[in-house]
């Protein structure tokens, strides 16, 4: 049997009888964290959801677009560490060392890394800062460039707090600890809240208010990290970061991480790409035109642009962060251990079962929001002075994004397993070369009538879709096989079951038409969640089984003295 290039030739060959005990048993145990973190996510998400409904209570306005601009700066970085180059780059290293030198050799790489990259962020942090105060003394603009220079400001701490959380993180869930990185971000969302709907009635100007909510944010970073470093001290690690003397397996995380950065760098800077297309697309009472060749030609996008298309992005990734992204990083600790090992038949195997699994909530999540999308943005949103034009808009983008959630949900599986074998490389040129034809599209398609502002979701789609076939076919050349036949039957039953439900959520939405949006949704959701499970029952899908055996295997476990956050 041929391993994949750069793994151990271990196979299973070898192995003791009590070997696929352990092994079924670490499989178990790292899928039912998947629904630990589901849990914790779907609350962080539903306080998300909260905060987004506060910020957008201030209205579709330049000043909610200028703090949204300025808050993707810092989540940028979150993105490029947190999510995919230093996290993606220390879990294996990581891995390794803990499995062959010890824990305590583990815990020295954590502590060095971890004063590593402290000192990486506050030196860029320092030159961010110093850039923005040149830029706005020189180049002072209108109004709004000042309050977006302002807010990126204040809320530039967090880049640091962030990616020295998602490190701490890493560690935690390479031990087996998902609780708190998964409720990590509730803090942060109960901060925002907490400014957006009391402190920030201190402020008389939405800019004030604004300003109040981008210090709780700083704040709220300090907070987490904090929390973090407490509970990796209760587990015996060395959370005093240092510099020197610099452990081994840095070496091999740099040797992953710098290309990762490169071509991650570019590819989580679209969505800010996206953010600044709009901002300088958008219609101001100051610039209603733009020139181009030498015309004045009228801006594309409506004053509220920015903020139909936050939250559509927002809508389109709470399903996306509770199913697949918890899927995903429950798993990929698993993958790079059977990796590191050389067992390709659990690493095919446990593959194979989250991509099923992501498929089929990224085909009903992506059906229900596309079938729900306006009176949903309706009820979450229309408040203050966010008004029902302007839920109708971000339904209109939300639809375009739903139609590539099971690419999205696939997409964060595939891209941890080519990370789990330490050929990084592909799925990040994979991407980065999409992100040049994602912008491409983006800047052809927003100047269409009938496009507008949907040209975003349709490029993110179009190029998810074809990103995820792209590493499906590369992936399966690099294992031989990874289920295409399960993996076919699977989606024709999903999609069996998408129907359905699609035909039962279309009939209840003539029953219901003109009722308020609330009764609506809270008709809609149950029932087409239940037809879509009966269908899958009827149909014996395997994918219901493991969620419900998942869900015994927790009950017997919490009946036991195991520790709930080990799980």
């Amino acid at each position: 049997m041929s391993c994949i290039q750069g793994l151990p030739r271990k196979g299973i060959i070898g192995h003791n009888l009590s070997m696929p005990t352990r092994e079924q048993n670490e499989r178990e145990h790292f899928f039912g964290a998947a629904k630990i973190i589901a849990a914790l996510t779907l609350a962080s998400r539903v306080l998300g959801m909260l905060r987004d409904m506060a910020i957008a209570s201030f209205g579709s306005n330049r000043s909610t677009a200028a703090f949204i601009v300025a808050f993707q700066i810092p989540n940028l970085f979150r993105r490029l560490f947190g999510e995919g180059a230093l996290a993606g780059a220390f879990v294996p290293v990581f891995t390794d060392t803990a499995e062959s030198h010890g824990q305590q050799t583990a815990s020295r790489l954590l502590a060095n890394c971890m004063g590593l990259l402290a000192v990486a962020m506050l030196v860029l942090m320092a030159v961010v800062q110093i850039g923005l105060v040149v830029w706005v003394s020189f180049w002072p603009g209108q109004w709004d460039r000042r309050l977006l220079v302002g807010l990126t400001t204040v809320m530039l701490p967090f880049m640091v707090t962030i990616c020295l959380l998602a490190l701490a993180s890493a560690g935690l869930n390479c031990r087996g600890r998902f609780a708190y990185p998964a409720a990590a971000p509730i803090l942060l969302n109960i901060f925002i809240i907490s400014s957006a709907w009391w402190v920030s009635r201190l402020a008389g100007d939405i800019s004030g208010k604004l300003y109040i909510v981008a210090a709780s944010v700083t704040l709220a970073g300090i907070v987490q990290l904090a929390a973090a470093i407490l509970l990796l001290r209760s587990l015996g690690f060395s959370v005093r970061p240092k510099i020197r003397p610099v452990e081994p397996g840095i070496r091999p995380i740099m040797r992953l991480m710098l290309p990762m950065m490169l071509g991650l760098g570019f590819l989580q800077i679209s969505p800010l790409f996206d953010s600044i297309i709009i901002w300088v697309l958008s219609t101001t009472e100051h610039a209603p035109t733009i020139t181009l060749f030498g015309r004045e030609i009228a801006k594309p996008l409506s004053a509220g642009a920015q903020m139909h298309v936050y939250t559509a992005q927002r809508l389109y990734q709470f399903p996306m962060g509770v199913l697949a992204i918890s899927l995903a990083v429950a798993v990929f600790p698993l993958l790079s251990r059977y990796a590191s090992r050389g067992d390709l038949p659990s690493l095919r195997a446990s593959l194979t079962r989250a991509i099923r699994l992501a498929m089929m909530e990224g085909l009903a999540a992506g059906m229900g929001l596309f079938m729900l999308a306006e009176p949903i943005t309706h009820m979450l949103f229309v408040r203050g002075n966010f008004t029902p034009a302007d839920a109708q808009a971000s339904a209109q983008v939300l639809r375009t994004y739903a139609i590539g959630m099971w690419a999205y949900c696939a997409y964060q599986i595939f891209s941890r397993a080519f990370f789990a074998i330490k050929q990084p490389r592909t799925p990040l040129v994979v991407s980065s070369a999409l992100v040049v034809v994602n912008l491409a599209l983006v800047v052809v398609l927003v100047w269409l009538p009938w496009c507008g502002v949907r040209a975003f979701g349709l490029a993110t789609t179009s190029t998810a879709v074809v990103n995820t076939c792209i590493l499906m076919v590369i992936f399966r050349r690099k294992i031989q096989r990874i289920g295409g036949k399960e993996l076919a039957v699977s989606v024709a039953r999903s999609l069996v079951c998408c129907l359905a439900m699609a035909g039962v959520l279309w009939q209840l939405g003539r029953l219901l038409q003109g009722r308020p949006a609330w009764m609506i949704v809270t008709a809609n959701v149950p029932a087409g969640a239940a037809v879509f499970l009966a269908v899958a029952w009827v149909l014996r899908a395997p994918e219901i089984g493991e969620i419900l055996g998942l869900i015994r295997r927790r009950s017997s476990q919490s009946a036991s003295s195991q520790p709930a956050d080990e799980l």
